[in-house]
């Protein structure tokens, strides 16, 4: 149960709520520590923790060690990671209230939509476009933390690609 990629995903969500907590905390004086330095730290745990993601579908491909566990895990360590993220950076005012909304409600949609498949004995799994949706999004809050420029074009382009996905996996769910 607790193999390599499990740990990975757990640690993914144990580094959430940290993130989480330096976004809102950034501009917080009491703390001593300039606000550069605190984008720094987030944007470094949160690159850390959006490796583990890469690190543990492909060791659980290459080894072969999918779970059951992990197969829970894992999507809900990936949306804890930019849920923390996106809230964080929606609460400084970096990120638009209206993208995080429709990336969120795509979110939701979706996952309620594979429980709805699973309890039917379906499976809709990873496609390349929902790959290409959290590679996307991850670069977009690395940008956002780090207050780079075309942050706000590349949340938007996370946003498109987003809606975009939702629709594939409605499209594959009806197909099935």
């Amino acid at each position: 149960m607790m193999n390599t990629p499990n740990t990975l995903a757990f640690i993914r969500i144990l580094v959430s709520p940290v993130i989480f907590w330096i976004l809102l905390n950034r501009d917080n004086a009491a703390l001593g520590i300039h606000p550069s330095w605190m984008d720094f730290f987030a944007g470094f745990l949160f690159v850390l923790a959006g490796l583990t993601d890469f690190f543990d579908g492909f060791i659980a491909r290459t080894w072969d060690e999918r779970t059951k566990l992990g197969s829970i895990i894992d999507p809900l360590a990936d949306k804890m990671l930019t849920l923390a993220a996106f809230l964080g950076l929606m609460s400084q005012g970096v990120a638009s209230p209206w993208a995080i909304f429709l990336i969120l409600t795509r979110e939701f949609f979706i996952t309620g939509l594979r429980v709805v498949a699973v309890s039917e004995g379906k499976e809709i799994s990873a496609s390349f476009i929902g790959k290409l949706k959290t590679t996307v999004q991850l670069i977009a809050i690395g940008f956002l933390i780090m207050h780079w420029p075309f942050a706000s074009l590349l949340l938007w382009a996370a946003v498109a690609i987003t809606i975009y996905s939702g629709y594939e996996y409605t499209k594959e769910y009806i197909k099935l």
